[in-house]
């Protein structure tokens, strides 16, 4: 990137985006530097020897000739497809359209390999929840194994959910010589309500309906392929893909199993051969995923309301880039940025009724015209952002792109930037004795942005869960859960508390909750001060706060602390985490555990 910026652009974007150039510098220009060293080797299968391409190209049929004579671009397919997981049961078929859409455009395709997805539904209040976020970087490990073949001359990736798409594109980045087009599968049709949904799980915490009728309810809004139609961390996931210039214009949610999503599927795979280094119009993952893309993304992220999870991924993604993000890039940039939709938790919609109202089209039209979004960047349907202002239709069998509305088709869902429903976008950073924190705000009312309470502490989310069954909870309360952190236990979601804690609120009391580890992408009314670093783990703040001990936890001042204690007379508490180190393949996840960075870096172990 250079050092010019869009004279229209708003001072603040401005600001934090010459920033994140200034912090990135070095970190970049080596990476730029791998990335030139990578891509100058040329085609990389005339390098391999007679040897290594019978290897490669012995199951490829009809293919083999295309692939022995190298002149034809090649396409390495990484997929995530299990049917474990309903976003990613539409990919079963992607591989088979991909190739048959290289073979259209005279080249070839092949499987580079798979990689695991984990469904954090499954495993949400569970043990694999520990190993959740380091399937991230598992993920990325294993597509860096499928690339590291050395036979494609772009890629396409085939995931959607919360950690597949970030380890994706950490492997992406890594790769960065080659192009790079992300295939989402896009969210299933609406079945019941998310807050009838939510409704339900609230009245079976507080004991008022049966298991019968938590299933019924579950099972009517999960309920066939596609995504998750919440606004959580995976179609926060598919927005950014958008934004960042990986997706094509209009990609991110289309149903799966309809002729449009056919048509965007074999469209991106012959978009992916048309930027190669063999054609005229290269263009790396590398190069689209510079400092103005990660800017562009947070912008994107404040401005929907998206998961609080990639506050973890967006600086995980970066740094395998060359880029480095901060707490404070994310803070400033919720400061600038509107929220401009209502999407459940924040709302009522789900993401079908979002894109129905104009969607990303219409979103990212009206924070190009604000001045909030870098228009000039490197994308994979070509140069600037103005392409993702259209939709794609349909028409006579052909795939072609149009202008969106251009306005917003339902604004309790979707607004325009000069009108939105909040001033400010949907995070904020919390840092005092307690530590540093951040909080998604967009869907905590204002009399819940400041709470002064006792701590009750726990070690686990269990024991909340239990002191709630108790009755233990009479008064305002700060609920601290401790020893969740990355080093600790890898950071598990602990969503399971959302239900319980939304029945506190109900009764009338002020609760918050502060804690080292995660929420869900779909956490919502509960004010929750989550990644708290240090973390109690590494000797943390957390790890010396006692029942009682008055915490302020207040959104307002961006304040996190415990008032007139001094915990540096304190000795932190070691409780005994060799719970967490063994069963449901924890075991094998030690060495994450001990090598991971700190959650405001990404608590990554790869990059």
């Amino acid at each position: 990137m250079g050092e010019s910026i869009t004279m229209s652009l708003n001072p603040v974007i401005e600001a934090v985006t010459r920033r994140v150039v200034s912090r990135s510098r070095s970190a970049r220009a080596a990476y730029l530097e791998n990335i030139k060293r990578a891509a100058e080797a040329g085609p990389v299968r005339a390098h391999l020897t007679c040897g290594n391409q019978a290897h490669a190209y012995a199951a490829m049929g009809p293919d083999k000739g295309a692939l022995a004579g190298g002149r034809a671009p090649n396409l390495g397919i990484v997929t995530a497809y299990n049917d474990m997981l309903s976003a990613h049961r539409p990919f079963e078929v992607f591989p088979s359209l991909i190739k048959q859409a290289a073979r259209d455009a005279g080249a070839t395709a092949q499987v580079a390999g798979g990689v695991p997805a984990m469904c954090d539904g499954v495993t949400q209040g569970q043990p694999g929840m520990e190993l959740s976020l380091f399937s991230r970087d598992v993920i990325a490990l294993a597509a860096g194994v499928a690339l590291s073949h050395n036979c494609f001359d772009a890629a396409v990736y085939l995931g959607v959910c919360d950690k597949i798409v970030p380890g994706l594109v950490i492997a992406a980045a890594t790769f960065g010589h080659i192009p790079a087009v992300f295939l989402p599968a896009g969210p299933m049709v609406s079945g019941l309500p998310n807050d009838e949904k939510a409704k339900v799980r609230q009245q079976f915490a507080a004991g008022e309906v049966g298991r019968d009728a938590l299933m019924r309810a579950e099972m009517a809004s999960y309920h066939g392929p596609g995504t998750c139609t919440f606004y959580g961390t995976a179609n926060t996931n598919q927005m950014l893909m958008e934004v960042m210039g990986l997706h094509l214009p209009g990609a991110s949610f289309v149903n799966p199993g309809t002729p449009l999503r056919e048509a965007l599927t074999v469209a991106g795979a012959q978009r992916a051969l048309q930027i190669t280094a063999l054609g005229n119009d290269y263009r790396p993952a590398g190069h689209v995923l510079d400092e103005k893309a990660f800017v562009n993304g947070i912008v994107g992220l404040m401005a929907t309301g998206g998961s609080t999870n990639l506050v973890l991924h967006l600086p995980a993604m970066a740094r395998a880039a060359g880029v480095i993000l901060d707490l404070e890039d994310f803070d400033a940039i919720s400061g600038a940025v509107p929220l401009m939709a209502k999407v459940y938790p924040n709302g009522l919609a789900d993401v079908n009724h979002f894109h129905a109202a104009g969607g990303l089209g219409y979103l990212i039209g009206e924070l190009l015209q604000a001045g909030l979004l870098h228009p000039d960047t490197c994308t994979v349907a070509g140069d600037g952002l103005a392409r993702y202002t259209q939709e794609p239709r349909l028409k006579d069998g052909a795939l072609t792109w149009q202008d969106g509305a251009g306005e917003s088709l339902n604004d309790k869902i979707l607004r325009p930037a000069s009108d939105p429903f909040q001033l400010s976008g949907g995070l904020r950073e919390l840092s005092g004795n307690l530590g540093r924190g951040v909080m998604k705000i967009s869907a905590v009312k204002p009399e819940h942005h400041v709470i002064e309470a006792p701590a009750r502490v726990f070690d686990d989310q269990e024991a909340v869960k239990a002191a709630f069954r108790a009755g233990a909870f009479t008064s305002d309360t700060v609920v601290i859960v401790r020893f969740q952190g990355p080093r600790a236990n890898g950071m598990p979601e602990l969503h399971s508390l959302t239900p319980v804690l939304a029945v506190l609120l109900d009764r009338g009391l002020k609760v918050a909750l502060v804690t080292d580890g995660r929420m869900s992408g779909a956490s919502g009314k509960v004010p929750a001060a989550i990644h708290v670093c240090p973390e109690a783990a590494a000797g943390g703040p957390l790890a010396k706060i006692r029942d009682g001990d008055l915490v302020r936890v207040d959104v307002a001042e961006g304040r996190l602390e415990v008032l007139n204690t001094d915990l540096q007379t304190r000795e932190p508490a070691a409780p005994d985490l060799s719970g967490n180190a063994t069963g449901i393949g924890r075991e094998m996840f030690g060495m994450f555990r001990e090598t991971v960075g700190n959650a405001e870096h990404g608590a990554a172990v790869v990059v």
